[in-house]
């Protein structure tokens, strides 16, 4: 059984090797202190860091992320250790946040290797802390115990590291904080490709001179970002889990035959559906998370090239200061100028390089996105203009857009897995994008609940008629006109709840769905449900949470998030955290069990590979246009009978 921490509170190991998984809403750095009997860490060979990721007994991860698995064997700990201090830091640089009370609390388990959870902690109550002693495993009479810390330090790494008894603590935390900055963390080997999900790459396409350190295949968001599951994001749950899900134990057939072989020195003509697969929509969804990955490790390239001339030119600038003969004629001047040519020339061909490869994705991305599926196009793909309700359940669905800064006019799909392995959130509270300060809050709302909106016709649009039902609680009637779609076409399950009662009820019978289904699973009789439970897909929209709910319903709002996605119940919430900061911890597995979006583009998705923040692009129907109020009629005539 899971032990569920507090502050100080401690619990006993029954294993030690143990795994160590931290959940952030935004990339942070993971590392662990070795500490004597007193706890004292007796220099930099006693923690284990970025830059140093791997003492005995102990390992962490090589970078900042969203995300972490730290490995701890503690029978493999030298004899003088006594306490293994899990910390965890905010990375500097400009745009990233400077402490942890502007971020998601950060989640940390204790796991054993079979991933089953010993204990978890939730640090709440940070503020202007930007480093925190997260956990402690500590050795007490011979066995081993973890107690839940949470101290918080506003002077930061060096702060912490010096509390510990670190010398020249603030050199060494400069040192792990260069070490992230510098791009140490982005060596991660991958690990191995399925078979069928390797990437089948043009002759001189965007990966074919790489050197295979970009992320694992299978996008999430990407689920591509969840790869096409890309980028599990950066949400406030944790990162977004690329691996492609369900994969056949097969081969599946190779991909149509490539297009002829370019001229030598041309790279050869993208082709839509270049990818492995069983199906069409199969090698779609696998060439857009190729897609991803070639743009993640692209851009990766060229920002490791970038850092190592700027370190580079540091260094001879060093050198030539430190020689007093430079300080002779113009001897100084030439090595400065110097040094900045190399610089600008090792950048230059960098930057060439990575043109090369957007210029080949933006040719492949041309000739995919008119391919696509209804389920995988935006809404301004033609597609949507031949739209008929489907007979079966596409195997993905497009829920935005990625993309990079360097990569301005690049995107890349966002595609999930359906059926939706996970809620989603729908951030109407203001973002640190340059997009949010350019509207009021209350029109982020407004737009918020439009981005939920689009997303449920879209999920109407891809199901079977009368196999997805969407139901909506709306308390204070403050979505009136973001539902008016979905209103008038009468596709709702039932009128917007309003009101507690109406949340009420509302949450009951789905929660009573919930318990029905899963009994019926158990016992192995389905034939025994009640005949008025619709047994299809649900839906359900929550609109001004916390309005309106109280404390049962919070719990029942949890128990849907948890249990209803493993028999057909799913959960769309348009909510600011900050409005609901009054539950306090009891609302954090709620946040961290969904895929956060927002309903403007902001940088919030993370990938854990290659430390990339991933810019999050909401679909939106193109100015003028009636597509989605047409598809909805369809759907709504196709639930009448009027077409199949």
């Amino acid at each position: 059984m899971t032990a569920e921490l507090v502050r100080g509170q401690n619990h006993t190991l029954p294993q030690t090797r143990l795994e160590i998984r931290v959940s952030a809403g935004s990339p942070v750095v993971a590392g662990a202190t070795l500490g004597d009997e007193r706890g004292t860490v007796h220099g930099a060979e006693w923690i284990a860091h970025p830059g140093s990721h791997r003492l005995p007994g102990l390992e962490v991860s090589r970078q900042a992320a969203a995300d972490h698995r730290l490995a701890v064997d503690l029978d493999a700990l030298p004899d003088a250790v006594h306490r293994v201090t899990v910390l965890l830091a905010l990375p500097t640089g400009a745009g990233r946040p400077a402490r942890f009370g502007a971020v998601a609390a950060p989640f940390v388990a204790v796991t054993g290797l079979d991933g089953a959870e010993i204990a978890t902690f939730t640090l709440t109550g940070l503020d202007s802390e930007s480093a925190v002693a997260a956990l402690e495993l500590y050795r007490r009479q011979g066995a081993w115990k973890v107690r839940a810390v949470g101290q918080g330090y506003a002077a930061g790494l060096a702060g912490m590291l010096a509390d510990q008894g670190v010398a020249e603590a603030a050199e060494l935390a400069a040192s792990i904080q260069e070490a992230v900055a510098a791009g140490l963390a982005r060596s991660v080997t991958p690990p191995p490709r399925a078979p069928d999900s390797e990437r089948v790459h043009q002759a001189a396409g965007p990966a074919a001179s790489g050197d295979g350190s970009g992320p694992p295949a299978g996008p999430q968001v990407p689920e591509p970002v969840s790869g096409p599951t890309p980028p599990h994001t950066e949400t406030p749950g944790g990162p977004v889990d690329y691996a492609h899900p369900r994969r056949q134990t097969s081969a599946p057939p190779p991909p149509p035959p490539a297009a002829p072989a370019a001229e030598p020195g041309r790279p050869a003509q993208p082709v839509a559906g270049d990818a492995t697969g069983w199906s069409m929509d199969e090698r779609l969804y696998n060439q857009i998370w190729g897609m991803f990955e070639d743009l993640a490790r692209a851009v990766a390239a060229y920002r490791s090239a970038v850092d190592f001339a700027e370190s580079r030119m540091d260094q001879e600038l060093e050198r030539t200061l430190s020689d007093p003969r430079s300080r002779i004629g113009g001897t100084g001047d030439r090595a400065r100028e110097e040094a900045r040519a190399k610089r600008d020339e090792l950048t230059g061909r960098a930057r060439e390089a990575l043109e090369r490869d957007l210029a080949q994705l933006a040719a492949e991305s041309a000739v995919v996105e008119p391919a696509l599926p209804a389920s995988y196009a935006g809404w301004g793909n033609p597609v949507w203009h031949g739209y008929r309700v489907p007979m079966e359940i596409p195997m993905a669905l497009r829920i935005g857009d990625l993309g990079l800064p360097e990569s301005a006019d690049l995107r890349i799909p966002l595609l999930v897995r359906l059926p939706l392995e996970r809620g989603i959130w729908v951030d109407s509270g203001r973002t640190a994008s340059e997009e949010a300060a350019t509207v009021s809050g209350d029109q982020l709302r407004g737009q918020a609940m439009e981005t939920a909106v689009a997303l449920a016709a879209r999920l109407l649009a891809v199901y079977p008629a009368d196999e997805f039902s969407v139901h909506v609680i709306d308390p204070a009637g403050a979505a009136v006109r973001a539902l008016a779609p979905l209103v008038r076409s009468g596709v709702l399950a039932g009128p917007p709840a309003a009101g507690a009662e109406g949340v009420s009820s509302v949450l009951a019978r789905l929660t009573r769905r919930v318990d029905l289904v899963q009994m019926a699973i158990r016992a192995g009789a389905a034939d025994a449900l009640p005949p008025d439970l619709d047994t299809g897909e649900q839906l359900l929209i929550v609109n001004d949470f916390p309005h309106g709910f109280d404390d049962r319903a919070v719990t029942q709002l949890r128990y849907l998030a948890d249990e209803g996605p493993s028999v057909g119940v799913h959960l769309l919430m348009v909510a600011d955290r900050e409005d609901a900061r009054a539950y306090g911890p009891v609302l954090d597995p709620l946040w961290r069990s969904l895929l956060r979006i927002t309903p403007v583009a902001a940088d919030h998705l993370a990938d854990p590979w290659v430390g990339h923040a991933w810019t999050y692009e909401p679909l939106r129907p193109p100015r003028g246009s009636n597509v989605l109020e047409q598809v909805l009629a369809l759907v709504a005539a196709a639930r009448r009978g009027g077409l199949r």
